[in-house]
């Protein structure tokens, strides 16, 4: 059977891209077991620090392929969520580039990333609202927590297409960009994040999320943990032994 989840590695970054443009990357089951593969092969490899999720042909992707849902939506068996990768809990930083239609699951599995960029040319919408499909791989409760109640029930509900312009005004897109210029920039987010050390990258992004919807005291017991934990490497790491050394101001 044919790959529809292309991987390639830059530097420490691993691109990971939807391909089935004739189908407007639509997640089909072998798509989303791919795709399953491929996130926790990023988790598992050493030599890999973020990801990044886009889609090939100019659509991000256009969520559940509805061919399988008239089939007969199910599941059983889908512990990682109906299109197979919504309920993972990954490790490292996962960046969404995104251009063209990124809609139904193609949303949800843009909420799933911890970053978006999308060029002004993408468009979002829950547009399974018009056969009567419910959302199952996390817009429910992701969503809301990004861009607030109000706003999201507005997507949810209507269905409507929201441009990117805005998605951006609601802060769900953090950077947007020209046309055919996501990838270009997601790339260099990921350098961003990639050129310092990664366990207090890691540690400070698991604190973010354990303490989603927790009182604050409970929040700050699990950045202690999680920070405490990170500083254990610190010693190892050249630049923090150079800045504890006394410089010679001759």
């Amino acid at each position: 059977m044919a790959s529809t989840i292309e991987t390639e590695r830059v530097d420490s970054t691993a691109i990971i891209t939807i391909d089935r443009p004739d189908n407007r990357n639509a997640i089909d089951r072998e798509t989303g077991k791919q795709l399953n593969k491929s996130l926790r092969h990023l988790d598992q490899n050493d030599n890999l620090d973020i990801g990044i999720i886009t889609g090939k042909g100019g659509v991000f992707c256009a969520g559940a392929d509805v061919t399988e849902i008239l089939d007969g939506p199910s599941l059983q068996g889908k512990t990682d969520g109906y299109m197979g990768f919504s309920h993972l809990r990954t490790e490292k930083p996962l960046i969404a580039a995104i251009e063209g239609y990124a809609v139904g699951g193609g949303v949800e599995l843009a909420l799933f990333c911890d970053i978006r960029v999308a060029s002004h040319c993408a468009k979002f919408g829950f547009f399974e609202r018009e056969f009567g499909a419910p959302l199952l791989d996390g817009g429910t409760q992701r969503l809301p927590r990004i861009i607030g109640l109000g706003r999201a029930l507005d997507m949810i509900l209507t269905g409507r297409e929201v441009s990117a312009q805005e998605a951006y005004d609601w802060g769900m897109i953090d950077r947007l960009v020209s046309e055919g210029e996501a990838l270009d920039e997601a790339l260099s987010l990921a350098h961003e994040i990639g050129r310092v050390p990664q366990d207090a990258v890691r540690a400070d992004r698991r604190a973010v999320y354990d303490g989603l919807g927790t009182p604050v005291d409970d929040g700050l017991a699990m950045e202690s943990w999680n920070g405490l934990h990170a500083l254990e490497s610190l010693n190892e790491h050249p630049s923090s032994r150079e800045q504890s050394e006394p410089q010679n101001r001759g």
